[in-house]
C-alpha cells in the first residue's frame, strides 16, 4: 500500500469466531473496516471470516491462542506483512476457568475450595495473554492514526459493583479466578492507558453486560450483538474520545 492511497481501518479481535467477538467482528465489517478473526481453531475462524464476507465485509482468519507466543508471532508478522499497520485491537478471547456453566453453577470458583492451577489457567489467558498480543502489536498499531485498544472486561471485574451487598452478583458464588482475572484486566487497562496515552493511542475496557453466549450456556438475556455494541464505540472513538476508562453501553462502570 503507497503512502497516497486511502488508509485503510484493520482490526484484530481475538476470539473472534463467535459469541460477541464474532458480533464485533460483523459490526466493524459493516463500518468498512477490513476484520481480522483471531480464532484459536483454524477451521472455526476460516468459517467465520467466509460468514462475514457473505454478507459483505472484509475478513480474514487468524490462528491465534494468546497462550501461546508462537501463534502471536506469526500473527505479527502475518499483519505485518499484508497490512503494514493495525488500527484497533480488541482483547475479546477469555475462559471462565468453570468451563461451559452458568455463573450460578460456577461453584468451582470458590475462593476458600478453589483450585489454584485453574486461577493460573484463568489468568493464562484472560491477564497475560492480553499483554503478550498487545505488546507484539503495538508496533503496529503506532503506524495508525488513531489506534483503538478495548479489552472486553465484565461487571464481575468491578470491585464497586462485587462489594456492594445489594448487586445482583452477590447473589452468584464468589469468584476467585474469573472476576479477579477481569479486575486485573481493569488494573492493566489503566498501566497501558497512562502509557501511551501521549502517543494517541485510547485503551479502555468494556462491559459487554450478560450476554447469551456459549460461555454461560446461553443464559444472558443480551444478544452478542447487543453486547459487541460498547466494542465497537470503543473501537471507533474519535481523538478526543475517553481512554482510561470502564464503559458499558449504557455508559461508566465503577471501578
Amino acid at each position: 500500500m503507497n503512502e497516497h492511497s486511502a488508509h485503510q481501518k484493520v482490526a484484530l479481535i481475538t476470539g473472534a469466531n463467535k459469541g460477541i467477538g464474532r458480533a464485533a467482528a460483523d459490526q466493524l465489517a459493516a463500518l468498512g473496516m477490513t476484520v481480522l478473526i483471531g480464532a484459536r481453531d483454524p477451521q472455526r475462524g476460516e468459517e467465520a471470516a467466509e460468514a462475514v464476507r457473505a454478507a459483505g465485509g472484509d475478513a480474514h482468519a487468524l490462528t491465534l491462542d494468546v497462550t501461546d507466543q508462537a501463534t502471536i508471532e506469526r500473527a505479527a508478522s502475518w499483519i505485518e506483512e499484508r497490512f503494514g499497520h493495525l488500527d484497533v485491537l480488541i482483547n475479546n478471547a477469555a475462559i471462565t476457568g468453570s468451563g461451559q456453566v452458568s455463573p450460578q453453577d460456577a461453584v468451582d470458583q470458590i475462593p476458600s475450595t478453589v483450585d489454584v492451577d485453574m486461577v493460573r489457567a484463568v489468568f493464562e489467558t484472560n491477564v497475560f495473554g492480553v499483554i503478550a498480543l498487545t505488546n507484539a502489536v503495538l508496533p503496529l498499531l503506532r503506524r495508525s492514526p488513531a489506534p483503538r485498544i478495548v479489552n472486553v472486561s465484565s461487571g464481575g471485574g468491578s470491585l464497586a459493583i462485587c462489594a456492594d451487598p445489594d448487586s445482583p452478583l452477590t447473589d452468584l458464588p464468589a469468584s476467585a479466578a474469573y472476576s479477579p482475572s477481569k479486575t486485573a484486566l481493569n488494573a492493566l487497562t489503566v498501566q497501558y492507558a497512562n502509557e501511551l496515552r501521549k502517543d494517541g493511542i485510547l485503551v479502555n475496557a468494556a462491559a459487554p453486560g450478560y450476554v447469551a453466549t456459549d460461555i454461560n450456556n446461553h443464559s444472558g438475556f443480551l444478544t452478542p450483538a447487543q453486547g459487541a455494541t460498547v466494542l465497537v464505540h470503543l473501537a471507533t472513538l474519535d481523538a478526543n474520545g475517553p481512554t482510561a476508562g470502564f464503559f458499558s453501553a449504557e455508559g461508566p462502570v465503577p471501578w
